[in-house]
């Protein structure tokens, strides 16, 4: 497939760059810094731009099979980056009839089983009071997903780690695995990746987690 990553330079996007490069898919990981991206491969296409226009977005998604995105906030302070780039990378695939579109929000955002534990209820509670802004943003992102054209699927995960890709974890279509705590970034992006050729996944959020 031909790919376009946007948020490359991040943990989830340089593992769904190195991942789709090795699976011999095309690559293009747009970025603001190209000496942040450490990942490499005949396959890769590395493009700085400017992600504050639609416009200029055109070039790196005509003709992709999919465009993949781990744009989101890194702190606090950042609230309100994942919406407003999100806005302009739908703008720039709709202007040139690309559809299919996987991004990374996050667990906080589903509504916890009628069976959820009071500890997991009591932690998304805690989360959405410190991170309100980050997940309002995430809510947000979403929200321009569905009113959008695309064909989309967020991908939320709940706490990420370093640790390594395995495959396997636990995915829930419009809800969030029960007792999930932990996913690491390279399962993320693998599930990402899984979920751009899943017919199932479309216009739905995921929840996944061990």
């Amino acid at each position: 497939m031909k790919l376009t990553v946007f948020g490359a330079t991040g943990g989830v996007g340089q593992e769904v760059v190195r991942q789709a490069l090795s699976a011999g898919h095309q690559v293009t990981a747009v970025v603001r810094d190209p000496a942040r991206l450490t990942v490499t491969g005949s396959g890769l296409e590395v493009v700085r731009a400017d992600l504050t226009a639609a416009e200029t977005l055109r070039p790196v998604v005509a003709g992709r099979d999919a465009v993949l995105s781990g744009l989101g906030a890194r702190s606090r302070k950042d609230a309100g980056v994942a919406s407003r780039l999100t806005r302009t990378v739908l703008g720039a695939m709709d202007a040139e009839g690309v559809r299919r579109i996987v991004v990374v929000s996050a667990f906080p955002l589903a509504e916890p089983s009628p069976g959820a534990p009071v500890i997991d209820r009591a932690a998304r509670s805690v989360l959405w009071t410190v991170l309100k802004g980050v997940y309002e943003d995430l809510r947000e992102t979403e929200g321009e997903l569905s009113r959008s054209a695309a064909d989309w699927t967020a991908v939320r995960p709940p706490r990420l780690t370093n640790g390594p890709l395995t495959g396997t974890y636990r995915t829930v279509i419009g809800g969030n695995p029960p007792k999930g705590r932990t996913l690491s970034r390279a399962d993320v992006a693998h599930a990402m990746l899984t979920a751009t050729t899943d017919p199932a996944t479309v216009k739905q959020p995921v929840g996944v987690a061990y």
